[in-house]
């Protein structure tokens, strides 16, 4: 039988959902194991990972199950979410590929004023750094509660330099690895698309003859 057939809509289709269910156990774990080692203690930033894995296992699971079952109905709605998270997620991605420096240290300022203490002595802490940018007041205050370890022996490099560095590599890589995902997708709405119209030669063998 030809890669086309019954069977091999199915097995590619359930392949690829075990793909996306190991995704998202993968980003769930890593959120659980920066939490445990105290990495990162944002509630904020471990809850919307563990939503991104948990939304991306349940969308996988239903894939699985209506893939196993030739589920009509699960395959359908399973075709829906997957080509509105392909939407979103494209757009996003070109974005972050668009994104130049000015926009990221507006970004940046805007983020670093709305952090707690807490969060920011953590990063300062995280990055051997002190302050954002060099602006005067702030950057004094900063700097005087700053709680970087390289204020021992000598002068911190200013976080938001370390920031714009880390962000440019970080957006690069979202948005490259976010874009192969996207076509990913597309992939599972057609191949959920193609095996729903396929008819199983269990069910109705006579069909085939």
């Amino acid at each position: 039988m030809v890669c086309g057939g019954f069977a091999c809509s199915k097995n590619a289709l359930c392949a690829l959902n075990v793909v996306y269910m190991l995704v998202g156990l993968l980003l769930i774990g890593v959120a659980a194991w920066g939490t445990g080692l105290g990495l990162v203690s944002s509630i904020r930033i471990i809850g919307g990972v563990i939503a991104v894995g948990v939304f991306l296992l349940l969308i996988a699971v239903v894939g699985l199950v209506g893939a196993v079952n030739h589920h009509q109905v699960l395959l359908f709605f399973y075709m829906i979410i997957l080509g509105l998270v392909f939407i979103f997620q494209f757009g996003i991605s070109c974005s972050c590929l668009a994104i130049n420096q000015n926009t990221q240290t507006d970004v940046i300022n805007a983020s670093w004023r709305v952090m707690s203490n807490k969060t920011q002595h953590e990063l300062e802490r995280s990055f051997d750094c002190c302050g954002l940018f060099n602006l005067t007041t702030l950057h004094q205050q900063d700097y005087a509660f700053c709680a970087a370890s390289c204020r021992k022996w000598k002068t911190c490099q200013l976080c938001g330099e370390k920031f714009l560095k880390h962000s440019d590599e970080a957006l690069k890589i979202l948005g490259g690895v976010g874009l192969f995902f996207s076509f990913t997708e597309i992939l599972g709405v057609w191949l959920a698309m193609r095996f729903r119209n396929q008819k199983d030669p269990r069910a109705n063998p006579s069909a085939f003859l």
